[in-house]
């Protein structure tokens, strides 16, 4: 959608549009009320003030919404011959590291109370899975005040990344 459908939505759906990006309605309602935006950054801008304003009643609801990200076995396989997936990795060994992402998931899920999330735009489909293996693995040696702000940031990324594809928002530059 381009920004201009963004800017020109009614609020219902420009924030039921934004909660697929975040789950907080506060969050939603205020990044749709600040409407219309003159070119994307100012978009995306708003949806970073946005962020680092959520309490952490905004940040329990948004995660309340989100599920688990795992990738289905065969995401990001570039096959290099029968059952060979990424870098030559063959397809038990590929099956082993998902049910190894699985059970770490759970084991977050368990600690944290809430899905793991982490933000994987900036690799490609092919080290999704050893990211998000060593991302949770990092993670699930954090206590939960360290561990709050860094699900904050991944949620903020997260929102940026679903943002910029709903609103078709150029990629940014690294």
């Amino acid at each position: 959608m381009p920004l201009s459908r963004f800017n020109a939505a009614p609020d219902e759906m420009a924030t039921a549009m934004l909660l697929r990006c975040c789950g907080s309605t506060r969050w939603a309602a205020r990044i749709a009320a600040c409407r219309p935006y003159p070119e994307p950054g100012s978009l995306l801008a708003a949806l970073d003030e946005a962020s680092y304003d959520m309490t952490p009643a905004d940040i329990a609801e948004a995660l309340a919404s989100e599920a688990p990200q795992l990738p289905a076995p065969d995401d990001g396989v570039a096959r290099s011959g029968p059952g060979r997936g990424p870098r030559g990795h063959d397809r038990p060994g590929l099956l082993a590291a998902h049910t190894a992402l699985r059970a770490a998931h759970a084991a977050y899920e368990n600690r944290f109370g809430h899905a793991f999330l982490v933000c994987l735009e900036e690799w490609g489909p092919d080290e999704w899975l050893d990211q998000a293996l060593a991302a949770v693995r990092t993670r699930l040696g954090n206590d939960p005040e360290e561990e709050r702000p860094v699900v904050a940031e991944e949620l903020r990324r997260l929102a940026r990344a679903r943002l910029r594809r709903l609103v078709r928002v150029l990629p940014e530059a690294h």
